[in-house]
């Protein structure tokens, strides 16, 4: 009992200190990691319909869509490496501010409003076997930034699914420069033979959801899921926490 008064006593100082204010509008909020209603309407959210592979929102229902749905001009001229993709969250410039937060500046205060507008997207999609794979930094990168923003959001999501999250068999072997302001063919050859899977058992016969968290040309996302089917995963879906959807600088 003295210890939750304790650390309701020192919240109750830091948020007089430190007053918690929306990360989008940089006004007060009631509480660290809330956002403003300003802050709110901001945000674009990607809603049904949508290819039923990728997740790529469609501007309106077409007819004659099955069961499954439609799939996007884009997978059906070149399957994906994934079976399927979700993410609650366009990527575009208003969002930036929430994503470098985690990426860049460690800011976790929002993690677990993340992890519900990702659990969201995921509909449907989540077997019981799930093991959740977050994207990896390479050993030397996670050495100096200290942590993977992947790995914190993996965690974060399979609090929320009750989902184990796998960090030690996906792993970067080989340290590559940032993807930032590369086009797809170049973000291709910068990543190529970068990824390896160590104790394939821990994957194999299993739905595996890989994590990370924005979606930009697919050149990551597509180099680790082909690692991941070849230690035999059975099916092999991504979360991100946002995605583009159309010509945005994607400079992360």
């Amino acid at each position: 009992m003295r210890d939750k008064k304790a650390h309701g006593a020192v919240d109750f100082m830091a948020r007089l200190l430190w007053p918690p204010e929306c990360p989008l509008e940089h006004v007060p909020v009631d509480r660290a990691g809330h956002l403003s209603p300003e802050g709110w309407a901001k945000l674009d959210f990607i809603a049904p319909p949508c290819c039923r592979s990728c997740g790529l929102p469609f501007a309106y229902e077409a007819a004659g869509a099955g069961e499954d749905g439609l799939l996007c001009a884009s997978c059906i001229a070149q399957p994906p490496r994934f079976d399927w993709l979700r993410a609650p969250l366009v990527y575009d410039d208003p969002v930036k501010p929430l994503v470098l937060g985690l990426k860049n500046a460690d800011r976790r205060d929002m993690l677990n409003v993340f992890a519900r507008w990702m659990l969201r997207s995921l509909d449907g999609l989540v077997q019981e076997d799930a093991v959740l794979v977050p994207v990896p930094l390479h050993w030397m990168r996670l050495l100096s930034r200290r942590y993977n923003q992947a790995a914190l959001l993996a965690q974060a999501l399979g609090h929320e699914l009750g989902c184990p999250v796998e960090t030690g068999s996906l792993y970067r072997k080989r340290r590559t420069p940032s993807q930032a302001g590369r086009g797809t063919k170049g973000r291709r050859r910068n990543i190529a033979g970068a990824f390896a899977v160590r104790r394939p058992e821990r994957l194999a016969g299993r739905q595996v959801i890989l994590v990370d968290d924005v979606f930009t040309t697919g050149a990551t996302v597509s180099a680790c899921c082909r690692m991941i089917k070849n230690s035999g995963a059975a099916c092999v879906g991504v979360v991100t926490l946002c995605r583009v959807v159309r010509d945005v600088d994607v400079t992360i």
